[in-house]
């Protein structure tokens, strides 16, 4: 069985399926940039502190901040 958790519970190198998006504010932004329910993301960095975070989706790197990826939930 699939667990779902957020993209900011990943560490680097590691990978899941975004499963939906929790945010309606966020939601159309998210979606413009990629993050579409279906398509594999993977964590590349970690600021020091813990934000932001760096994951790439749809082949490129997107930045984020923790509280726009805690909204992204993805199965592992």
């Amino acid at each position: 069985m699939d667990v779902l958790k957020s993209v900011a519970d990943l560490k680097p190198g590691q990978k899941g399926i975004i499963s939906k998006l929790q945010e309606d504010e966020l939601t159309l932004k998210l979606l413009e940039m990629g993050c579409l329910p279906g398509t594999e993301v993977e964590m590349c960095h970690v600021a020091p502190f813990g934000d932001p975070l760096c994951i790439r989706v749809s082949g490129y790197l997107l930045s984020l901040r923790k509280s726009e990826a805690e909204t992204i939930l993805i199965n592992c």
